[in-house]
């Protein structure tokens, strides 16, 4: 399906340039709406007038996404699924990052289940200046008894703000674990060709997600079709997942299929999340650390086929951290690069003696410089120059990194009074604009490493604020 041009959208705006959006003009608040800076919403006169009824009616309909956003849980801890229009990031970016959900099982104890699943919601993990977290609980009917899966959802109620989705395929079991808090706003997993009604008659009394389940895509869109012909207008997809060798291969086919259909072809039914359960890594592995390797696998796989949801198992760092890092690198606008603040950082205890260090914001570069400085227990000024969010040498290739954007992070700095000599040590990759930099700034110009791992044993070796000789 293609996508809606400012032109469609401006057609069904008031065309006053009112100016009650906060753009000048409609057609600027057009191209807000595509790229999701704005809602309709904020249009006042297209929502409070009735003369422009009909064109907020058609408008909602251009700028709804193909893929429907799915709240799961509430207040600040809700996550929203799905919500995307694009097949690839660089058509225009990627909006709701993928879910991550834990399981727990009603068959553990109180102690061991609300223990991980406060574990769940404690786990964070700064990276470039984000905190990566686990968005929820997924809480199993192992037990196969009302009372205990009650007993466990309520626990996890209690215990946690989190989101939690409940897991059975027998719809009494569920609506016991719905009423433990319907206002908490659970999904509700699964519905199946067998169990149809009675999931979508609870999803629609209390107005909960719920997930449709079939390995057969065709079954699958009938089962949709059913959830909405029952009332239940959030719905999320599961296509079945199967490990490595077992056909992980087709499942991963099925997922972007499902995508493509909602968002290429305009299929309605095909239009709501999906999920995978990477876990099933779990069923047939003994050894823990290659079920939770296999797991990472199966969820890297997943999140690159449109997965909007995921549930796991493990809880180790060295099958999470590759996964997060994954989802953040995929998660990132690539409209905008991820950035830190253009200014002077103070790095360990500098004085006046200390060495200056330049660098560009863009958060990766000025983050793995950061780290490989601290790391060697250098105490020094970091300059960090304002190149848009670019790297050293697509900064310079693109005239954001100069001698005159040099002279004006000093200037404006005051890096000038925190040291008595003027020597400032650039990146190696900044080695050809040395000269620039000494010509505009006035200050003496080192070209220090390509690989900022070895700036400490540089600094060491080289470095002097006195003379000429640190050059």
């Amino acid at each position: 399906m293609p996508r809606v041009s400012p032109l469609e959208v401006y057609r069904n705006l008031p065309g006053t340039n009112c100016g009650e959006c906060g753009e000048g003009t409609c057609m600027a608040f057009a191209s807000a709406l595509i790229e999701r800076r704005k809602s309709y919403e904020d249009c006042k006169p297209l929502v409070t007038e009735p003369k422009y009824a009909e064109k907020l009616e058609k408008l909602i309909e251009l700028v709804t996404p193909p893929v429907k956003e799915v709240v799961v849980g509430t207040g600040e801890r809700a996550c929203v699924l799905g919500g995307e229009e694009v097949m690839y990031r660089h058509e225009l970016t990627f909006f709701n990052p993928t879910a991550v959900f834990i399981d727990v099982s009603d068959d553990m104890g109180e102690e061991e289940l609300v223990k991980r699943a406060k574990a769940v919601e404690e786990f964070g993990m700064e990276r470039m200046g984000q905190v990566l977290r686990l968005q929820g609980v997924a809480i199993r009917a192992k037990s196969g008894d009302d009372a205990r899966f009650g007993e466990a959802v309520l626990a996890v109620a209690e215990s946690t703000s989190l989101p939690y989705m409940l897991c059975s395929t027998q719809p009494e079991m569920i609506e016991v674990g719905v009423e433990v808090a319907p206002e908490r706003r659970p999904l509700i997993y699964a519905a199946t060709s067998e169990n149809v009604e009675e999931m979508g008659e609870l999803g629609a009394r209390y107005s909960l997600p719920v997930v449709a389940s079939d390995a057969s895509p065709q079954r699958l869109l009938e089962i949709v079709s059913r959830l909405r012909s029952a009332g239940v207008e959030d719905i999320v997809l599961d296509p079945g997942t199967a490990p490595p060798g077992r056909g992980l291969g087709r499942c991963l086919e099925r997922m972007a299929a499902l995508r493509r259909l909602a968002i290429e072809r305009g299929q309605r039914l095909a239009g709501y999340p999906i999920m995978g359960t990477p876990m099933v890594a779990w069923l047939d592995e003994e050894d823990e650390v290659r079920a939770a390797v296999k797991e990472c696998i199966i969820a890297s796989a997943q999140l690159l086929r449109h997965a909007d949801l995921l549930v796991l198992h493990s809880l180790e760092m060295f099958s999470l951290l590759p996964l997060l890092t994954l989802r953040q690198n995929i998660y990132t606008d690539p409209r905008v690069p991820i950035q830190v603040d253009a200014k002077l950082y103070e790095i360990g205890k500098p004085d006046e003696k200390s060495p200056v260090l330049l660098t560009t914001n863009f958060a990766l570069t000025y983050y793995t410089v950061a780290s490989d400085i601290e790391a060697g227990k250098v105490n020094c000024y970091l300059l960090v120059v304002d190149t848009e969010g670019l790297a050293v040498e697509p900064a310079m290739a693109g005239a954001k990194l100069t001698g005159s954007v040099v002279k004006e992070a000093i200037d404006t700095s005051g890096v000038a009074k925190k040291v008595r000599h003027r020597k400032l040590i650039i990146p190696g990759m900044a080695a050809r604009i040395s000269g620039e930099i000494e010509d505009v700034t006035g200050w003496k110009v080192i070209v220090g490493p390509v690989d900022s791992s070895r700036i400490p044993a540089f600094i060491q070796e080289k470095w002097s604020p006195n003379g000429d000789s640190g050059g």
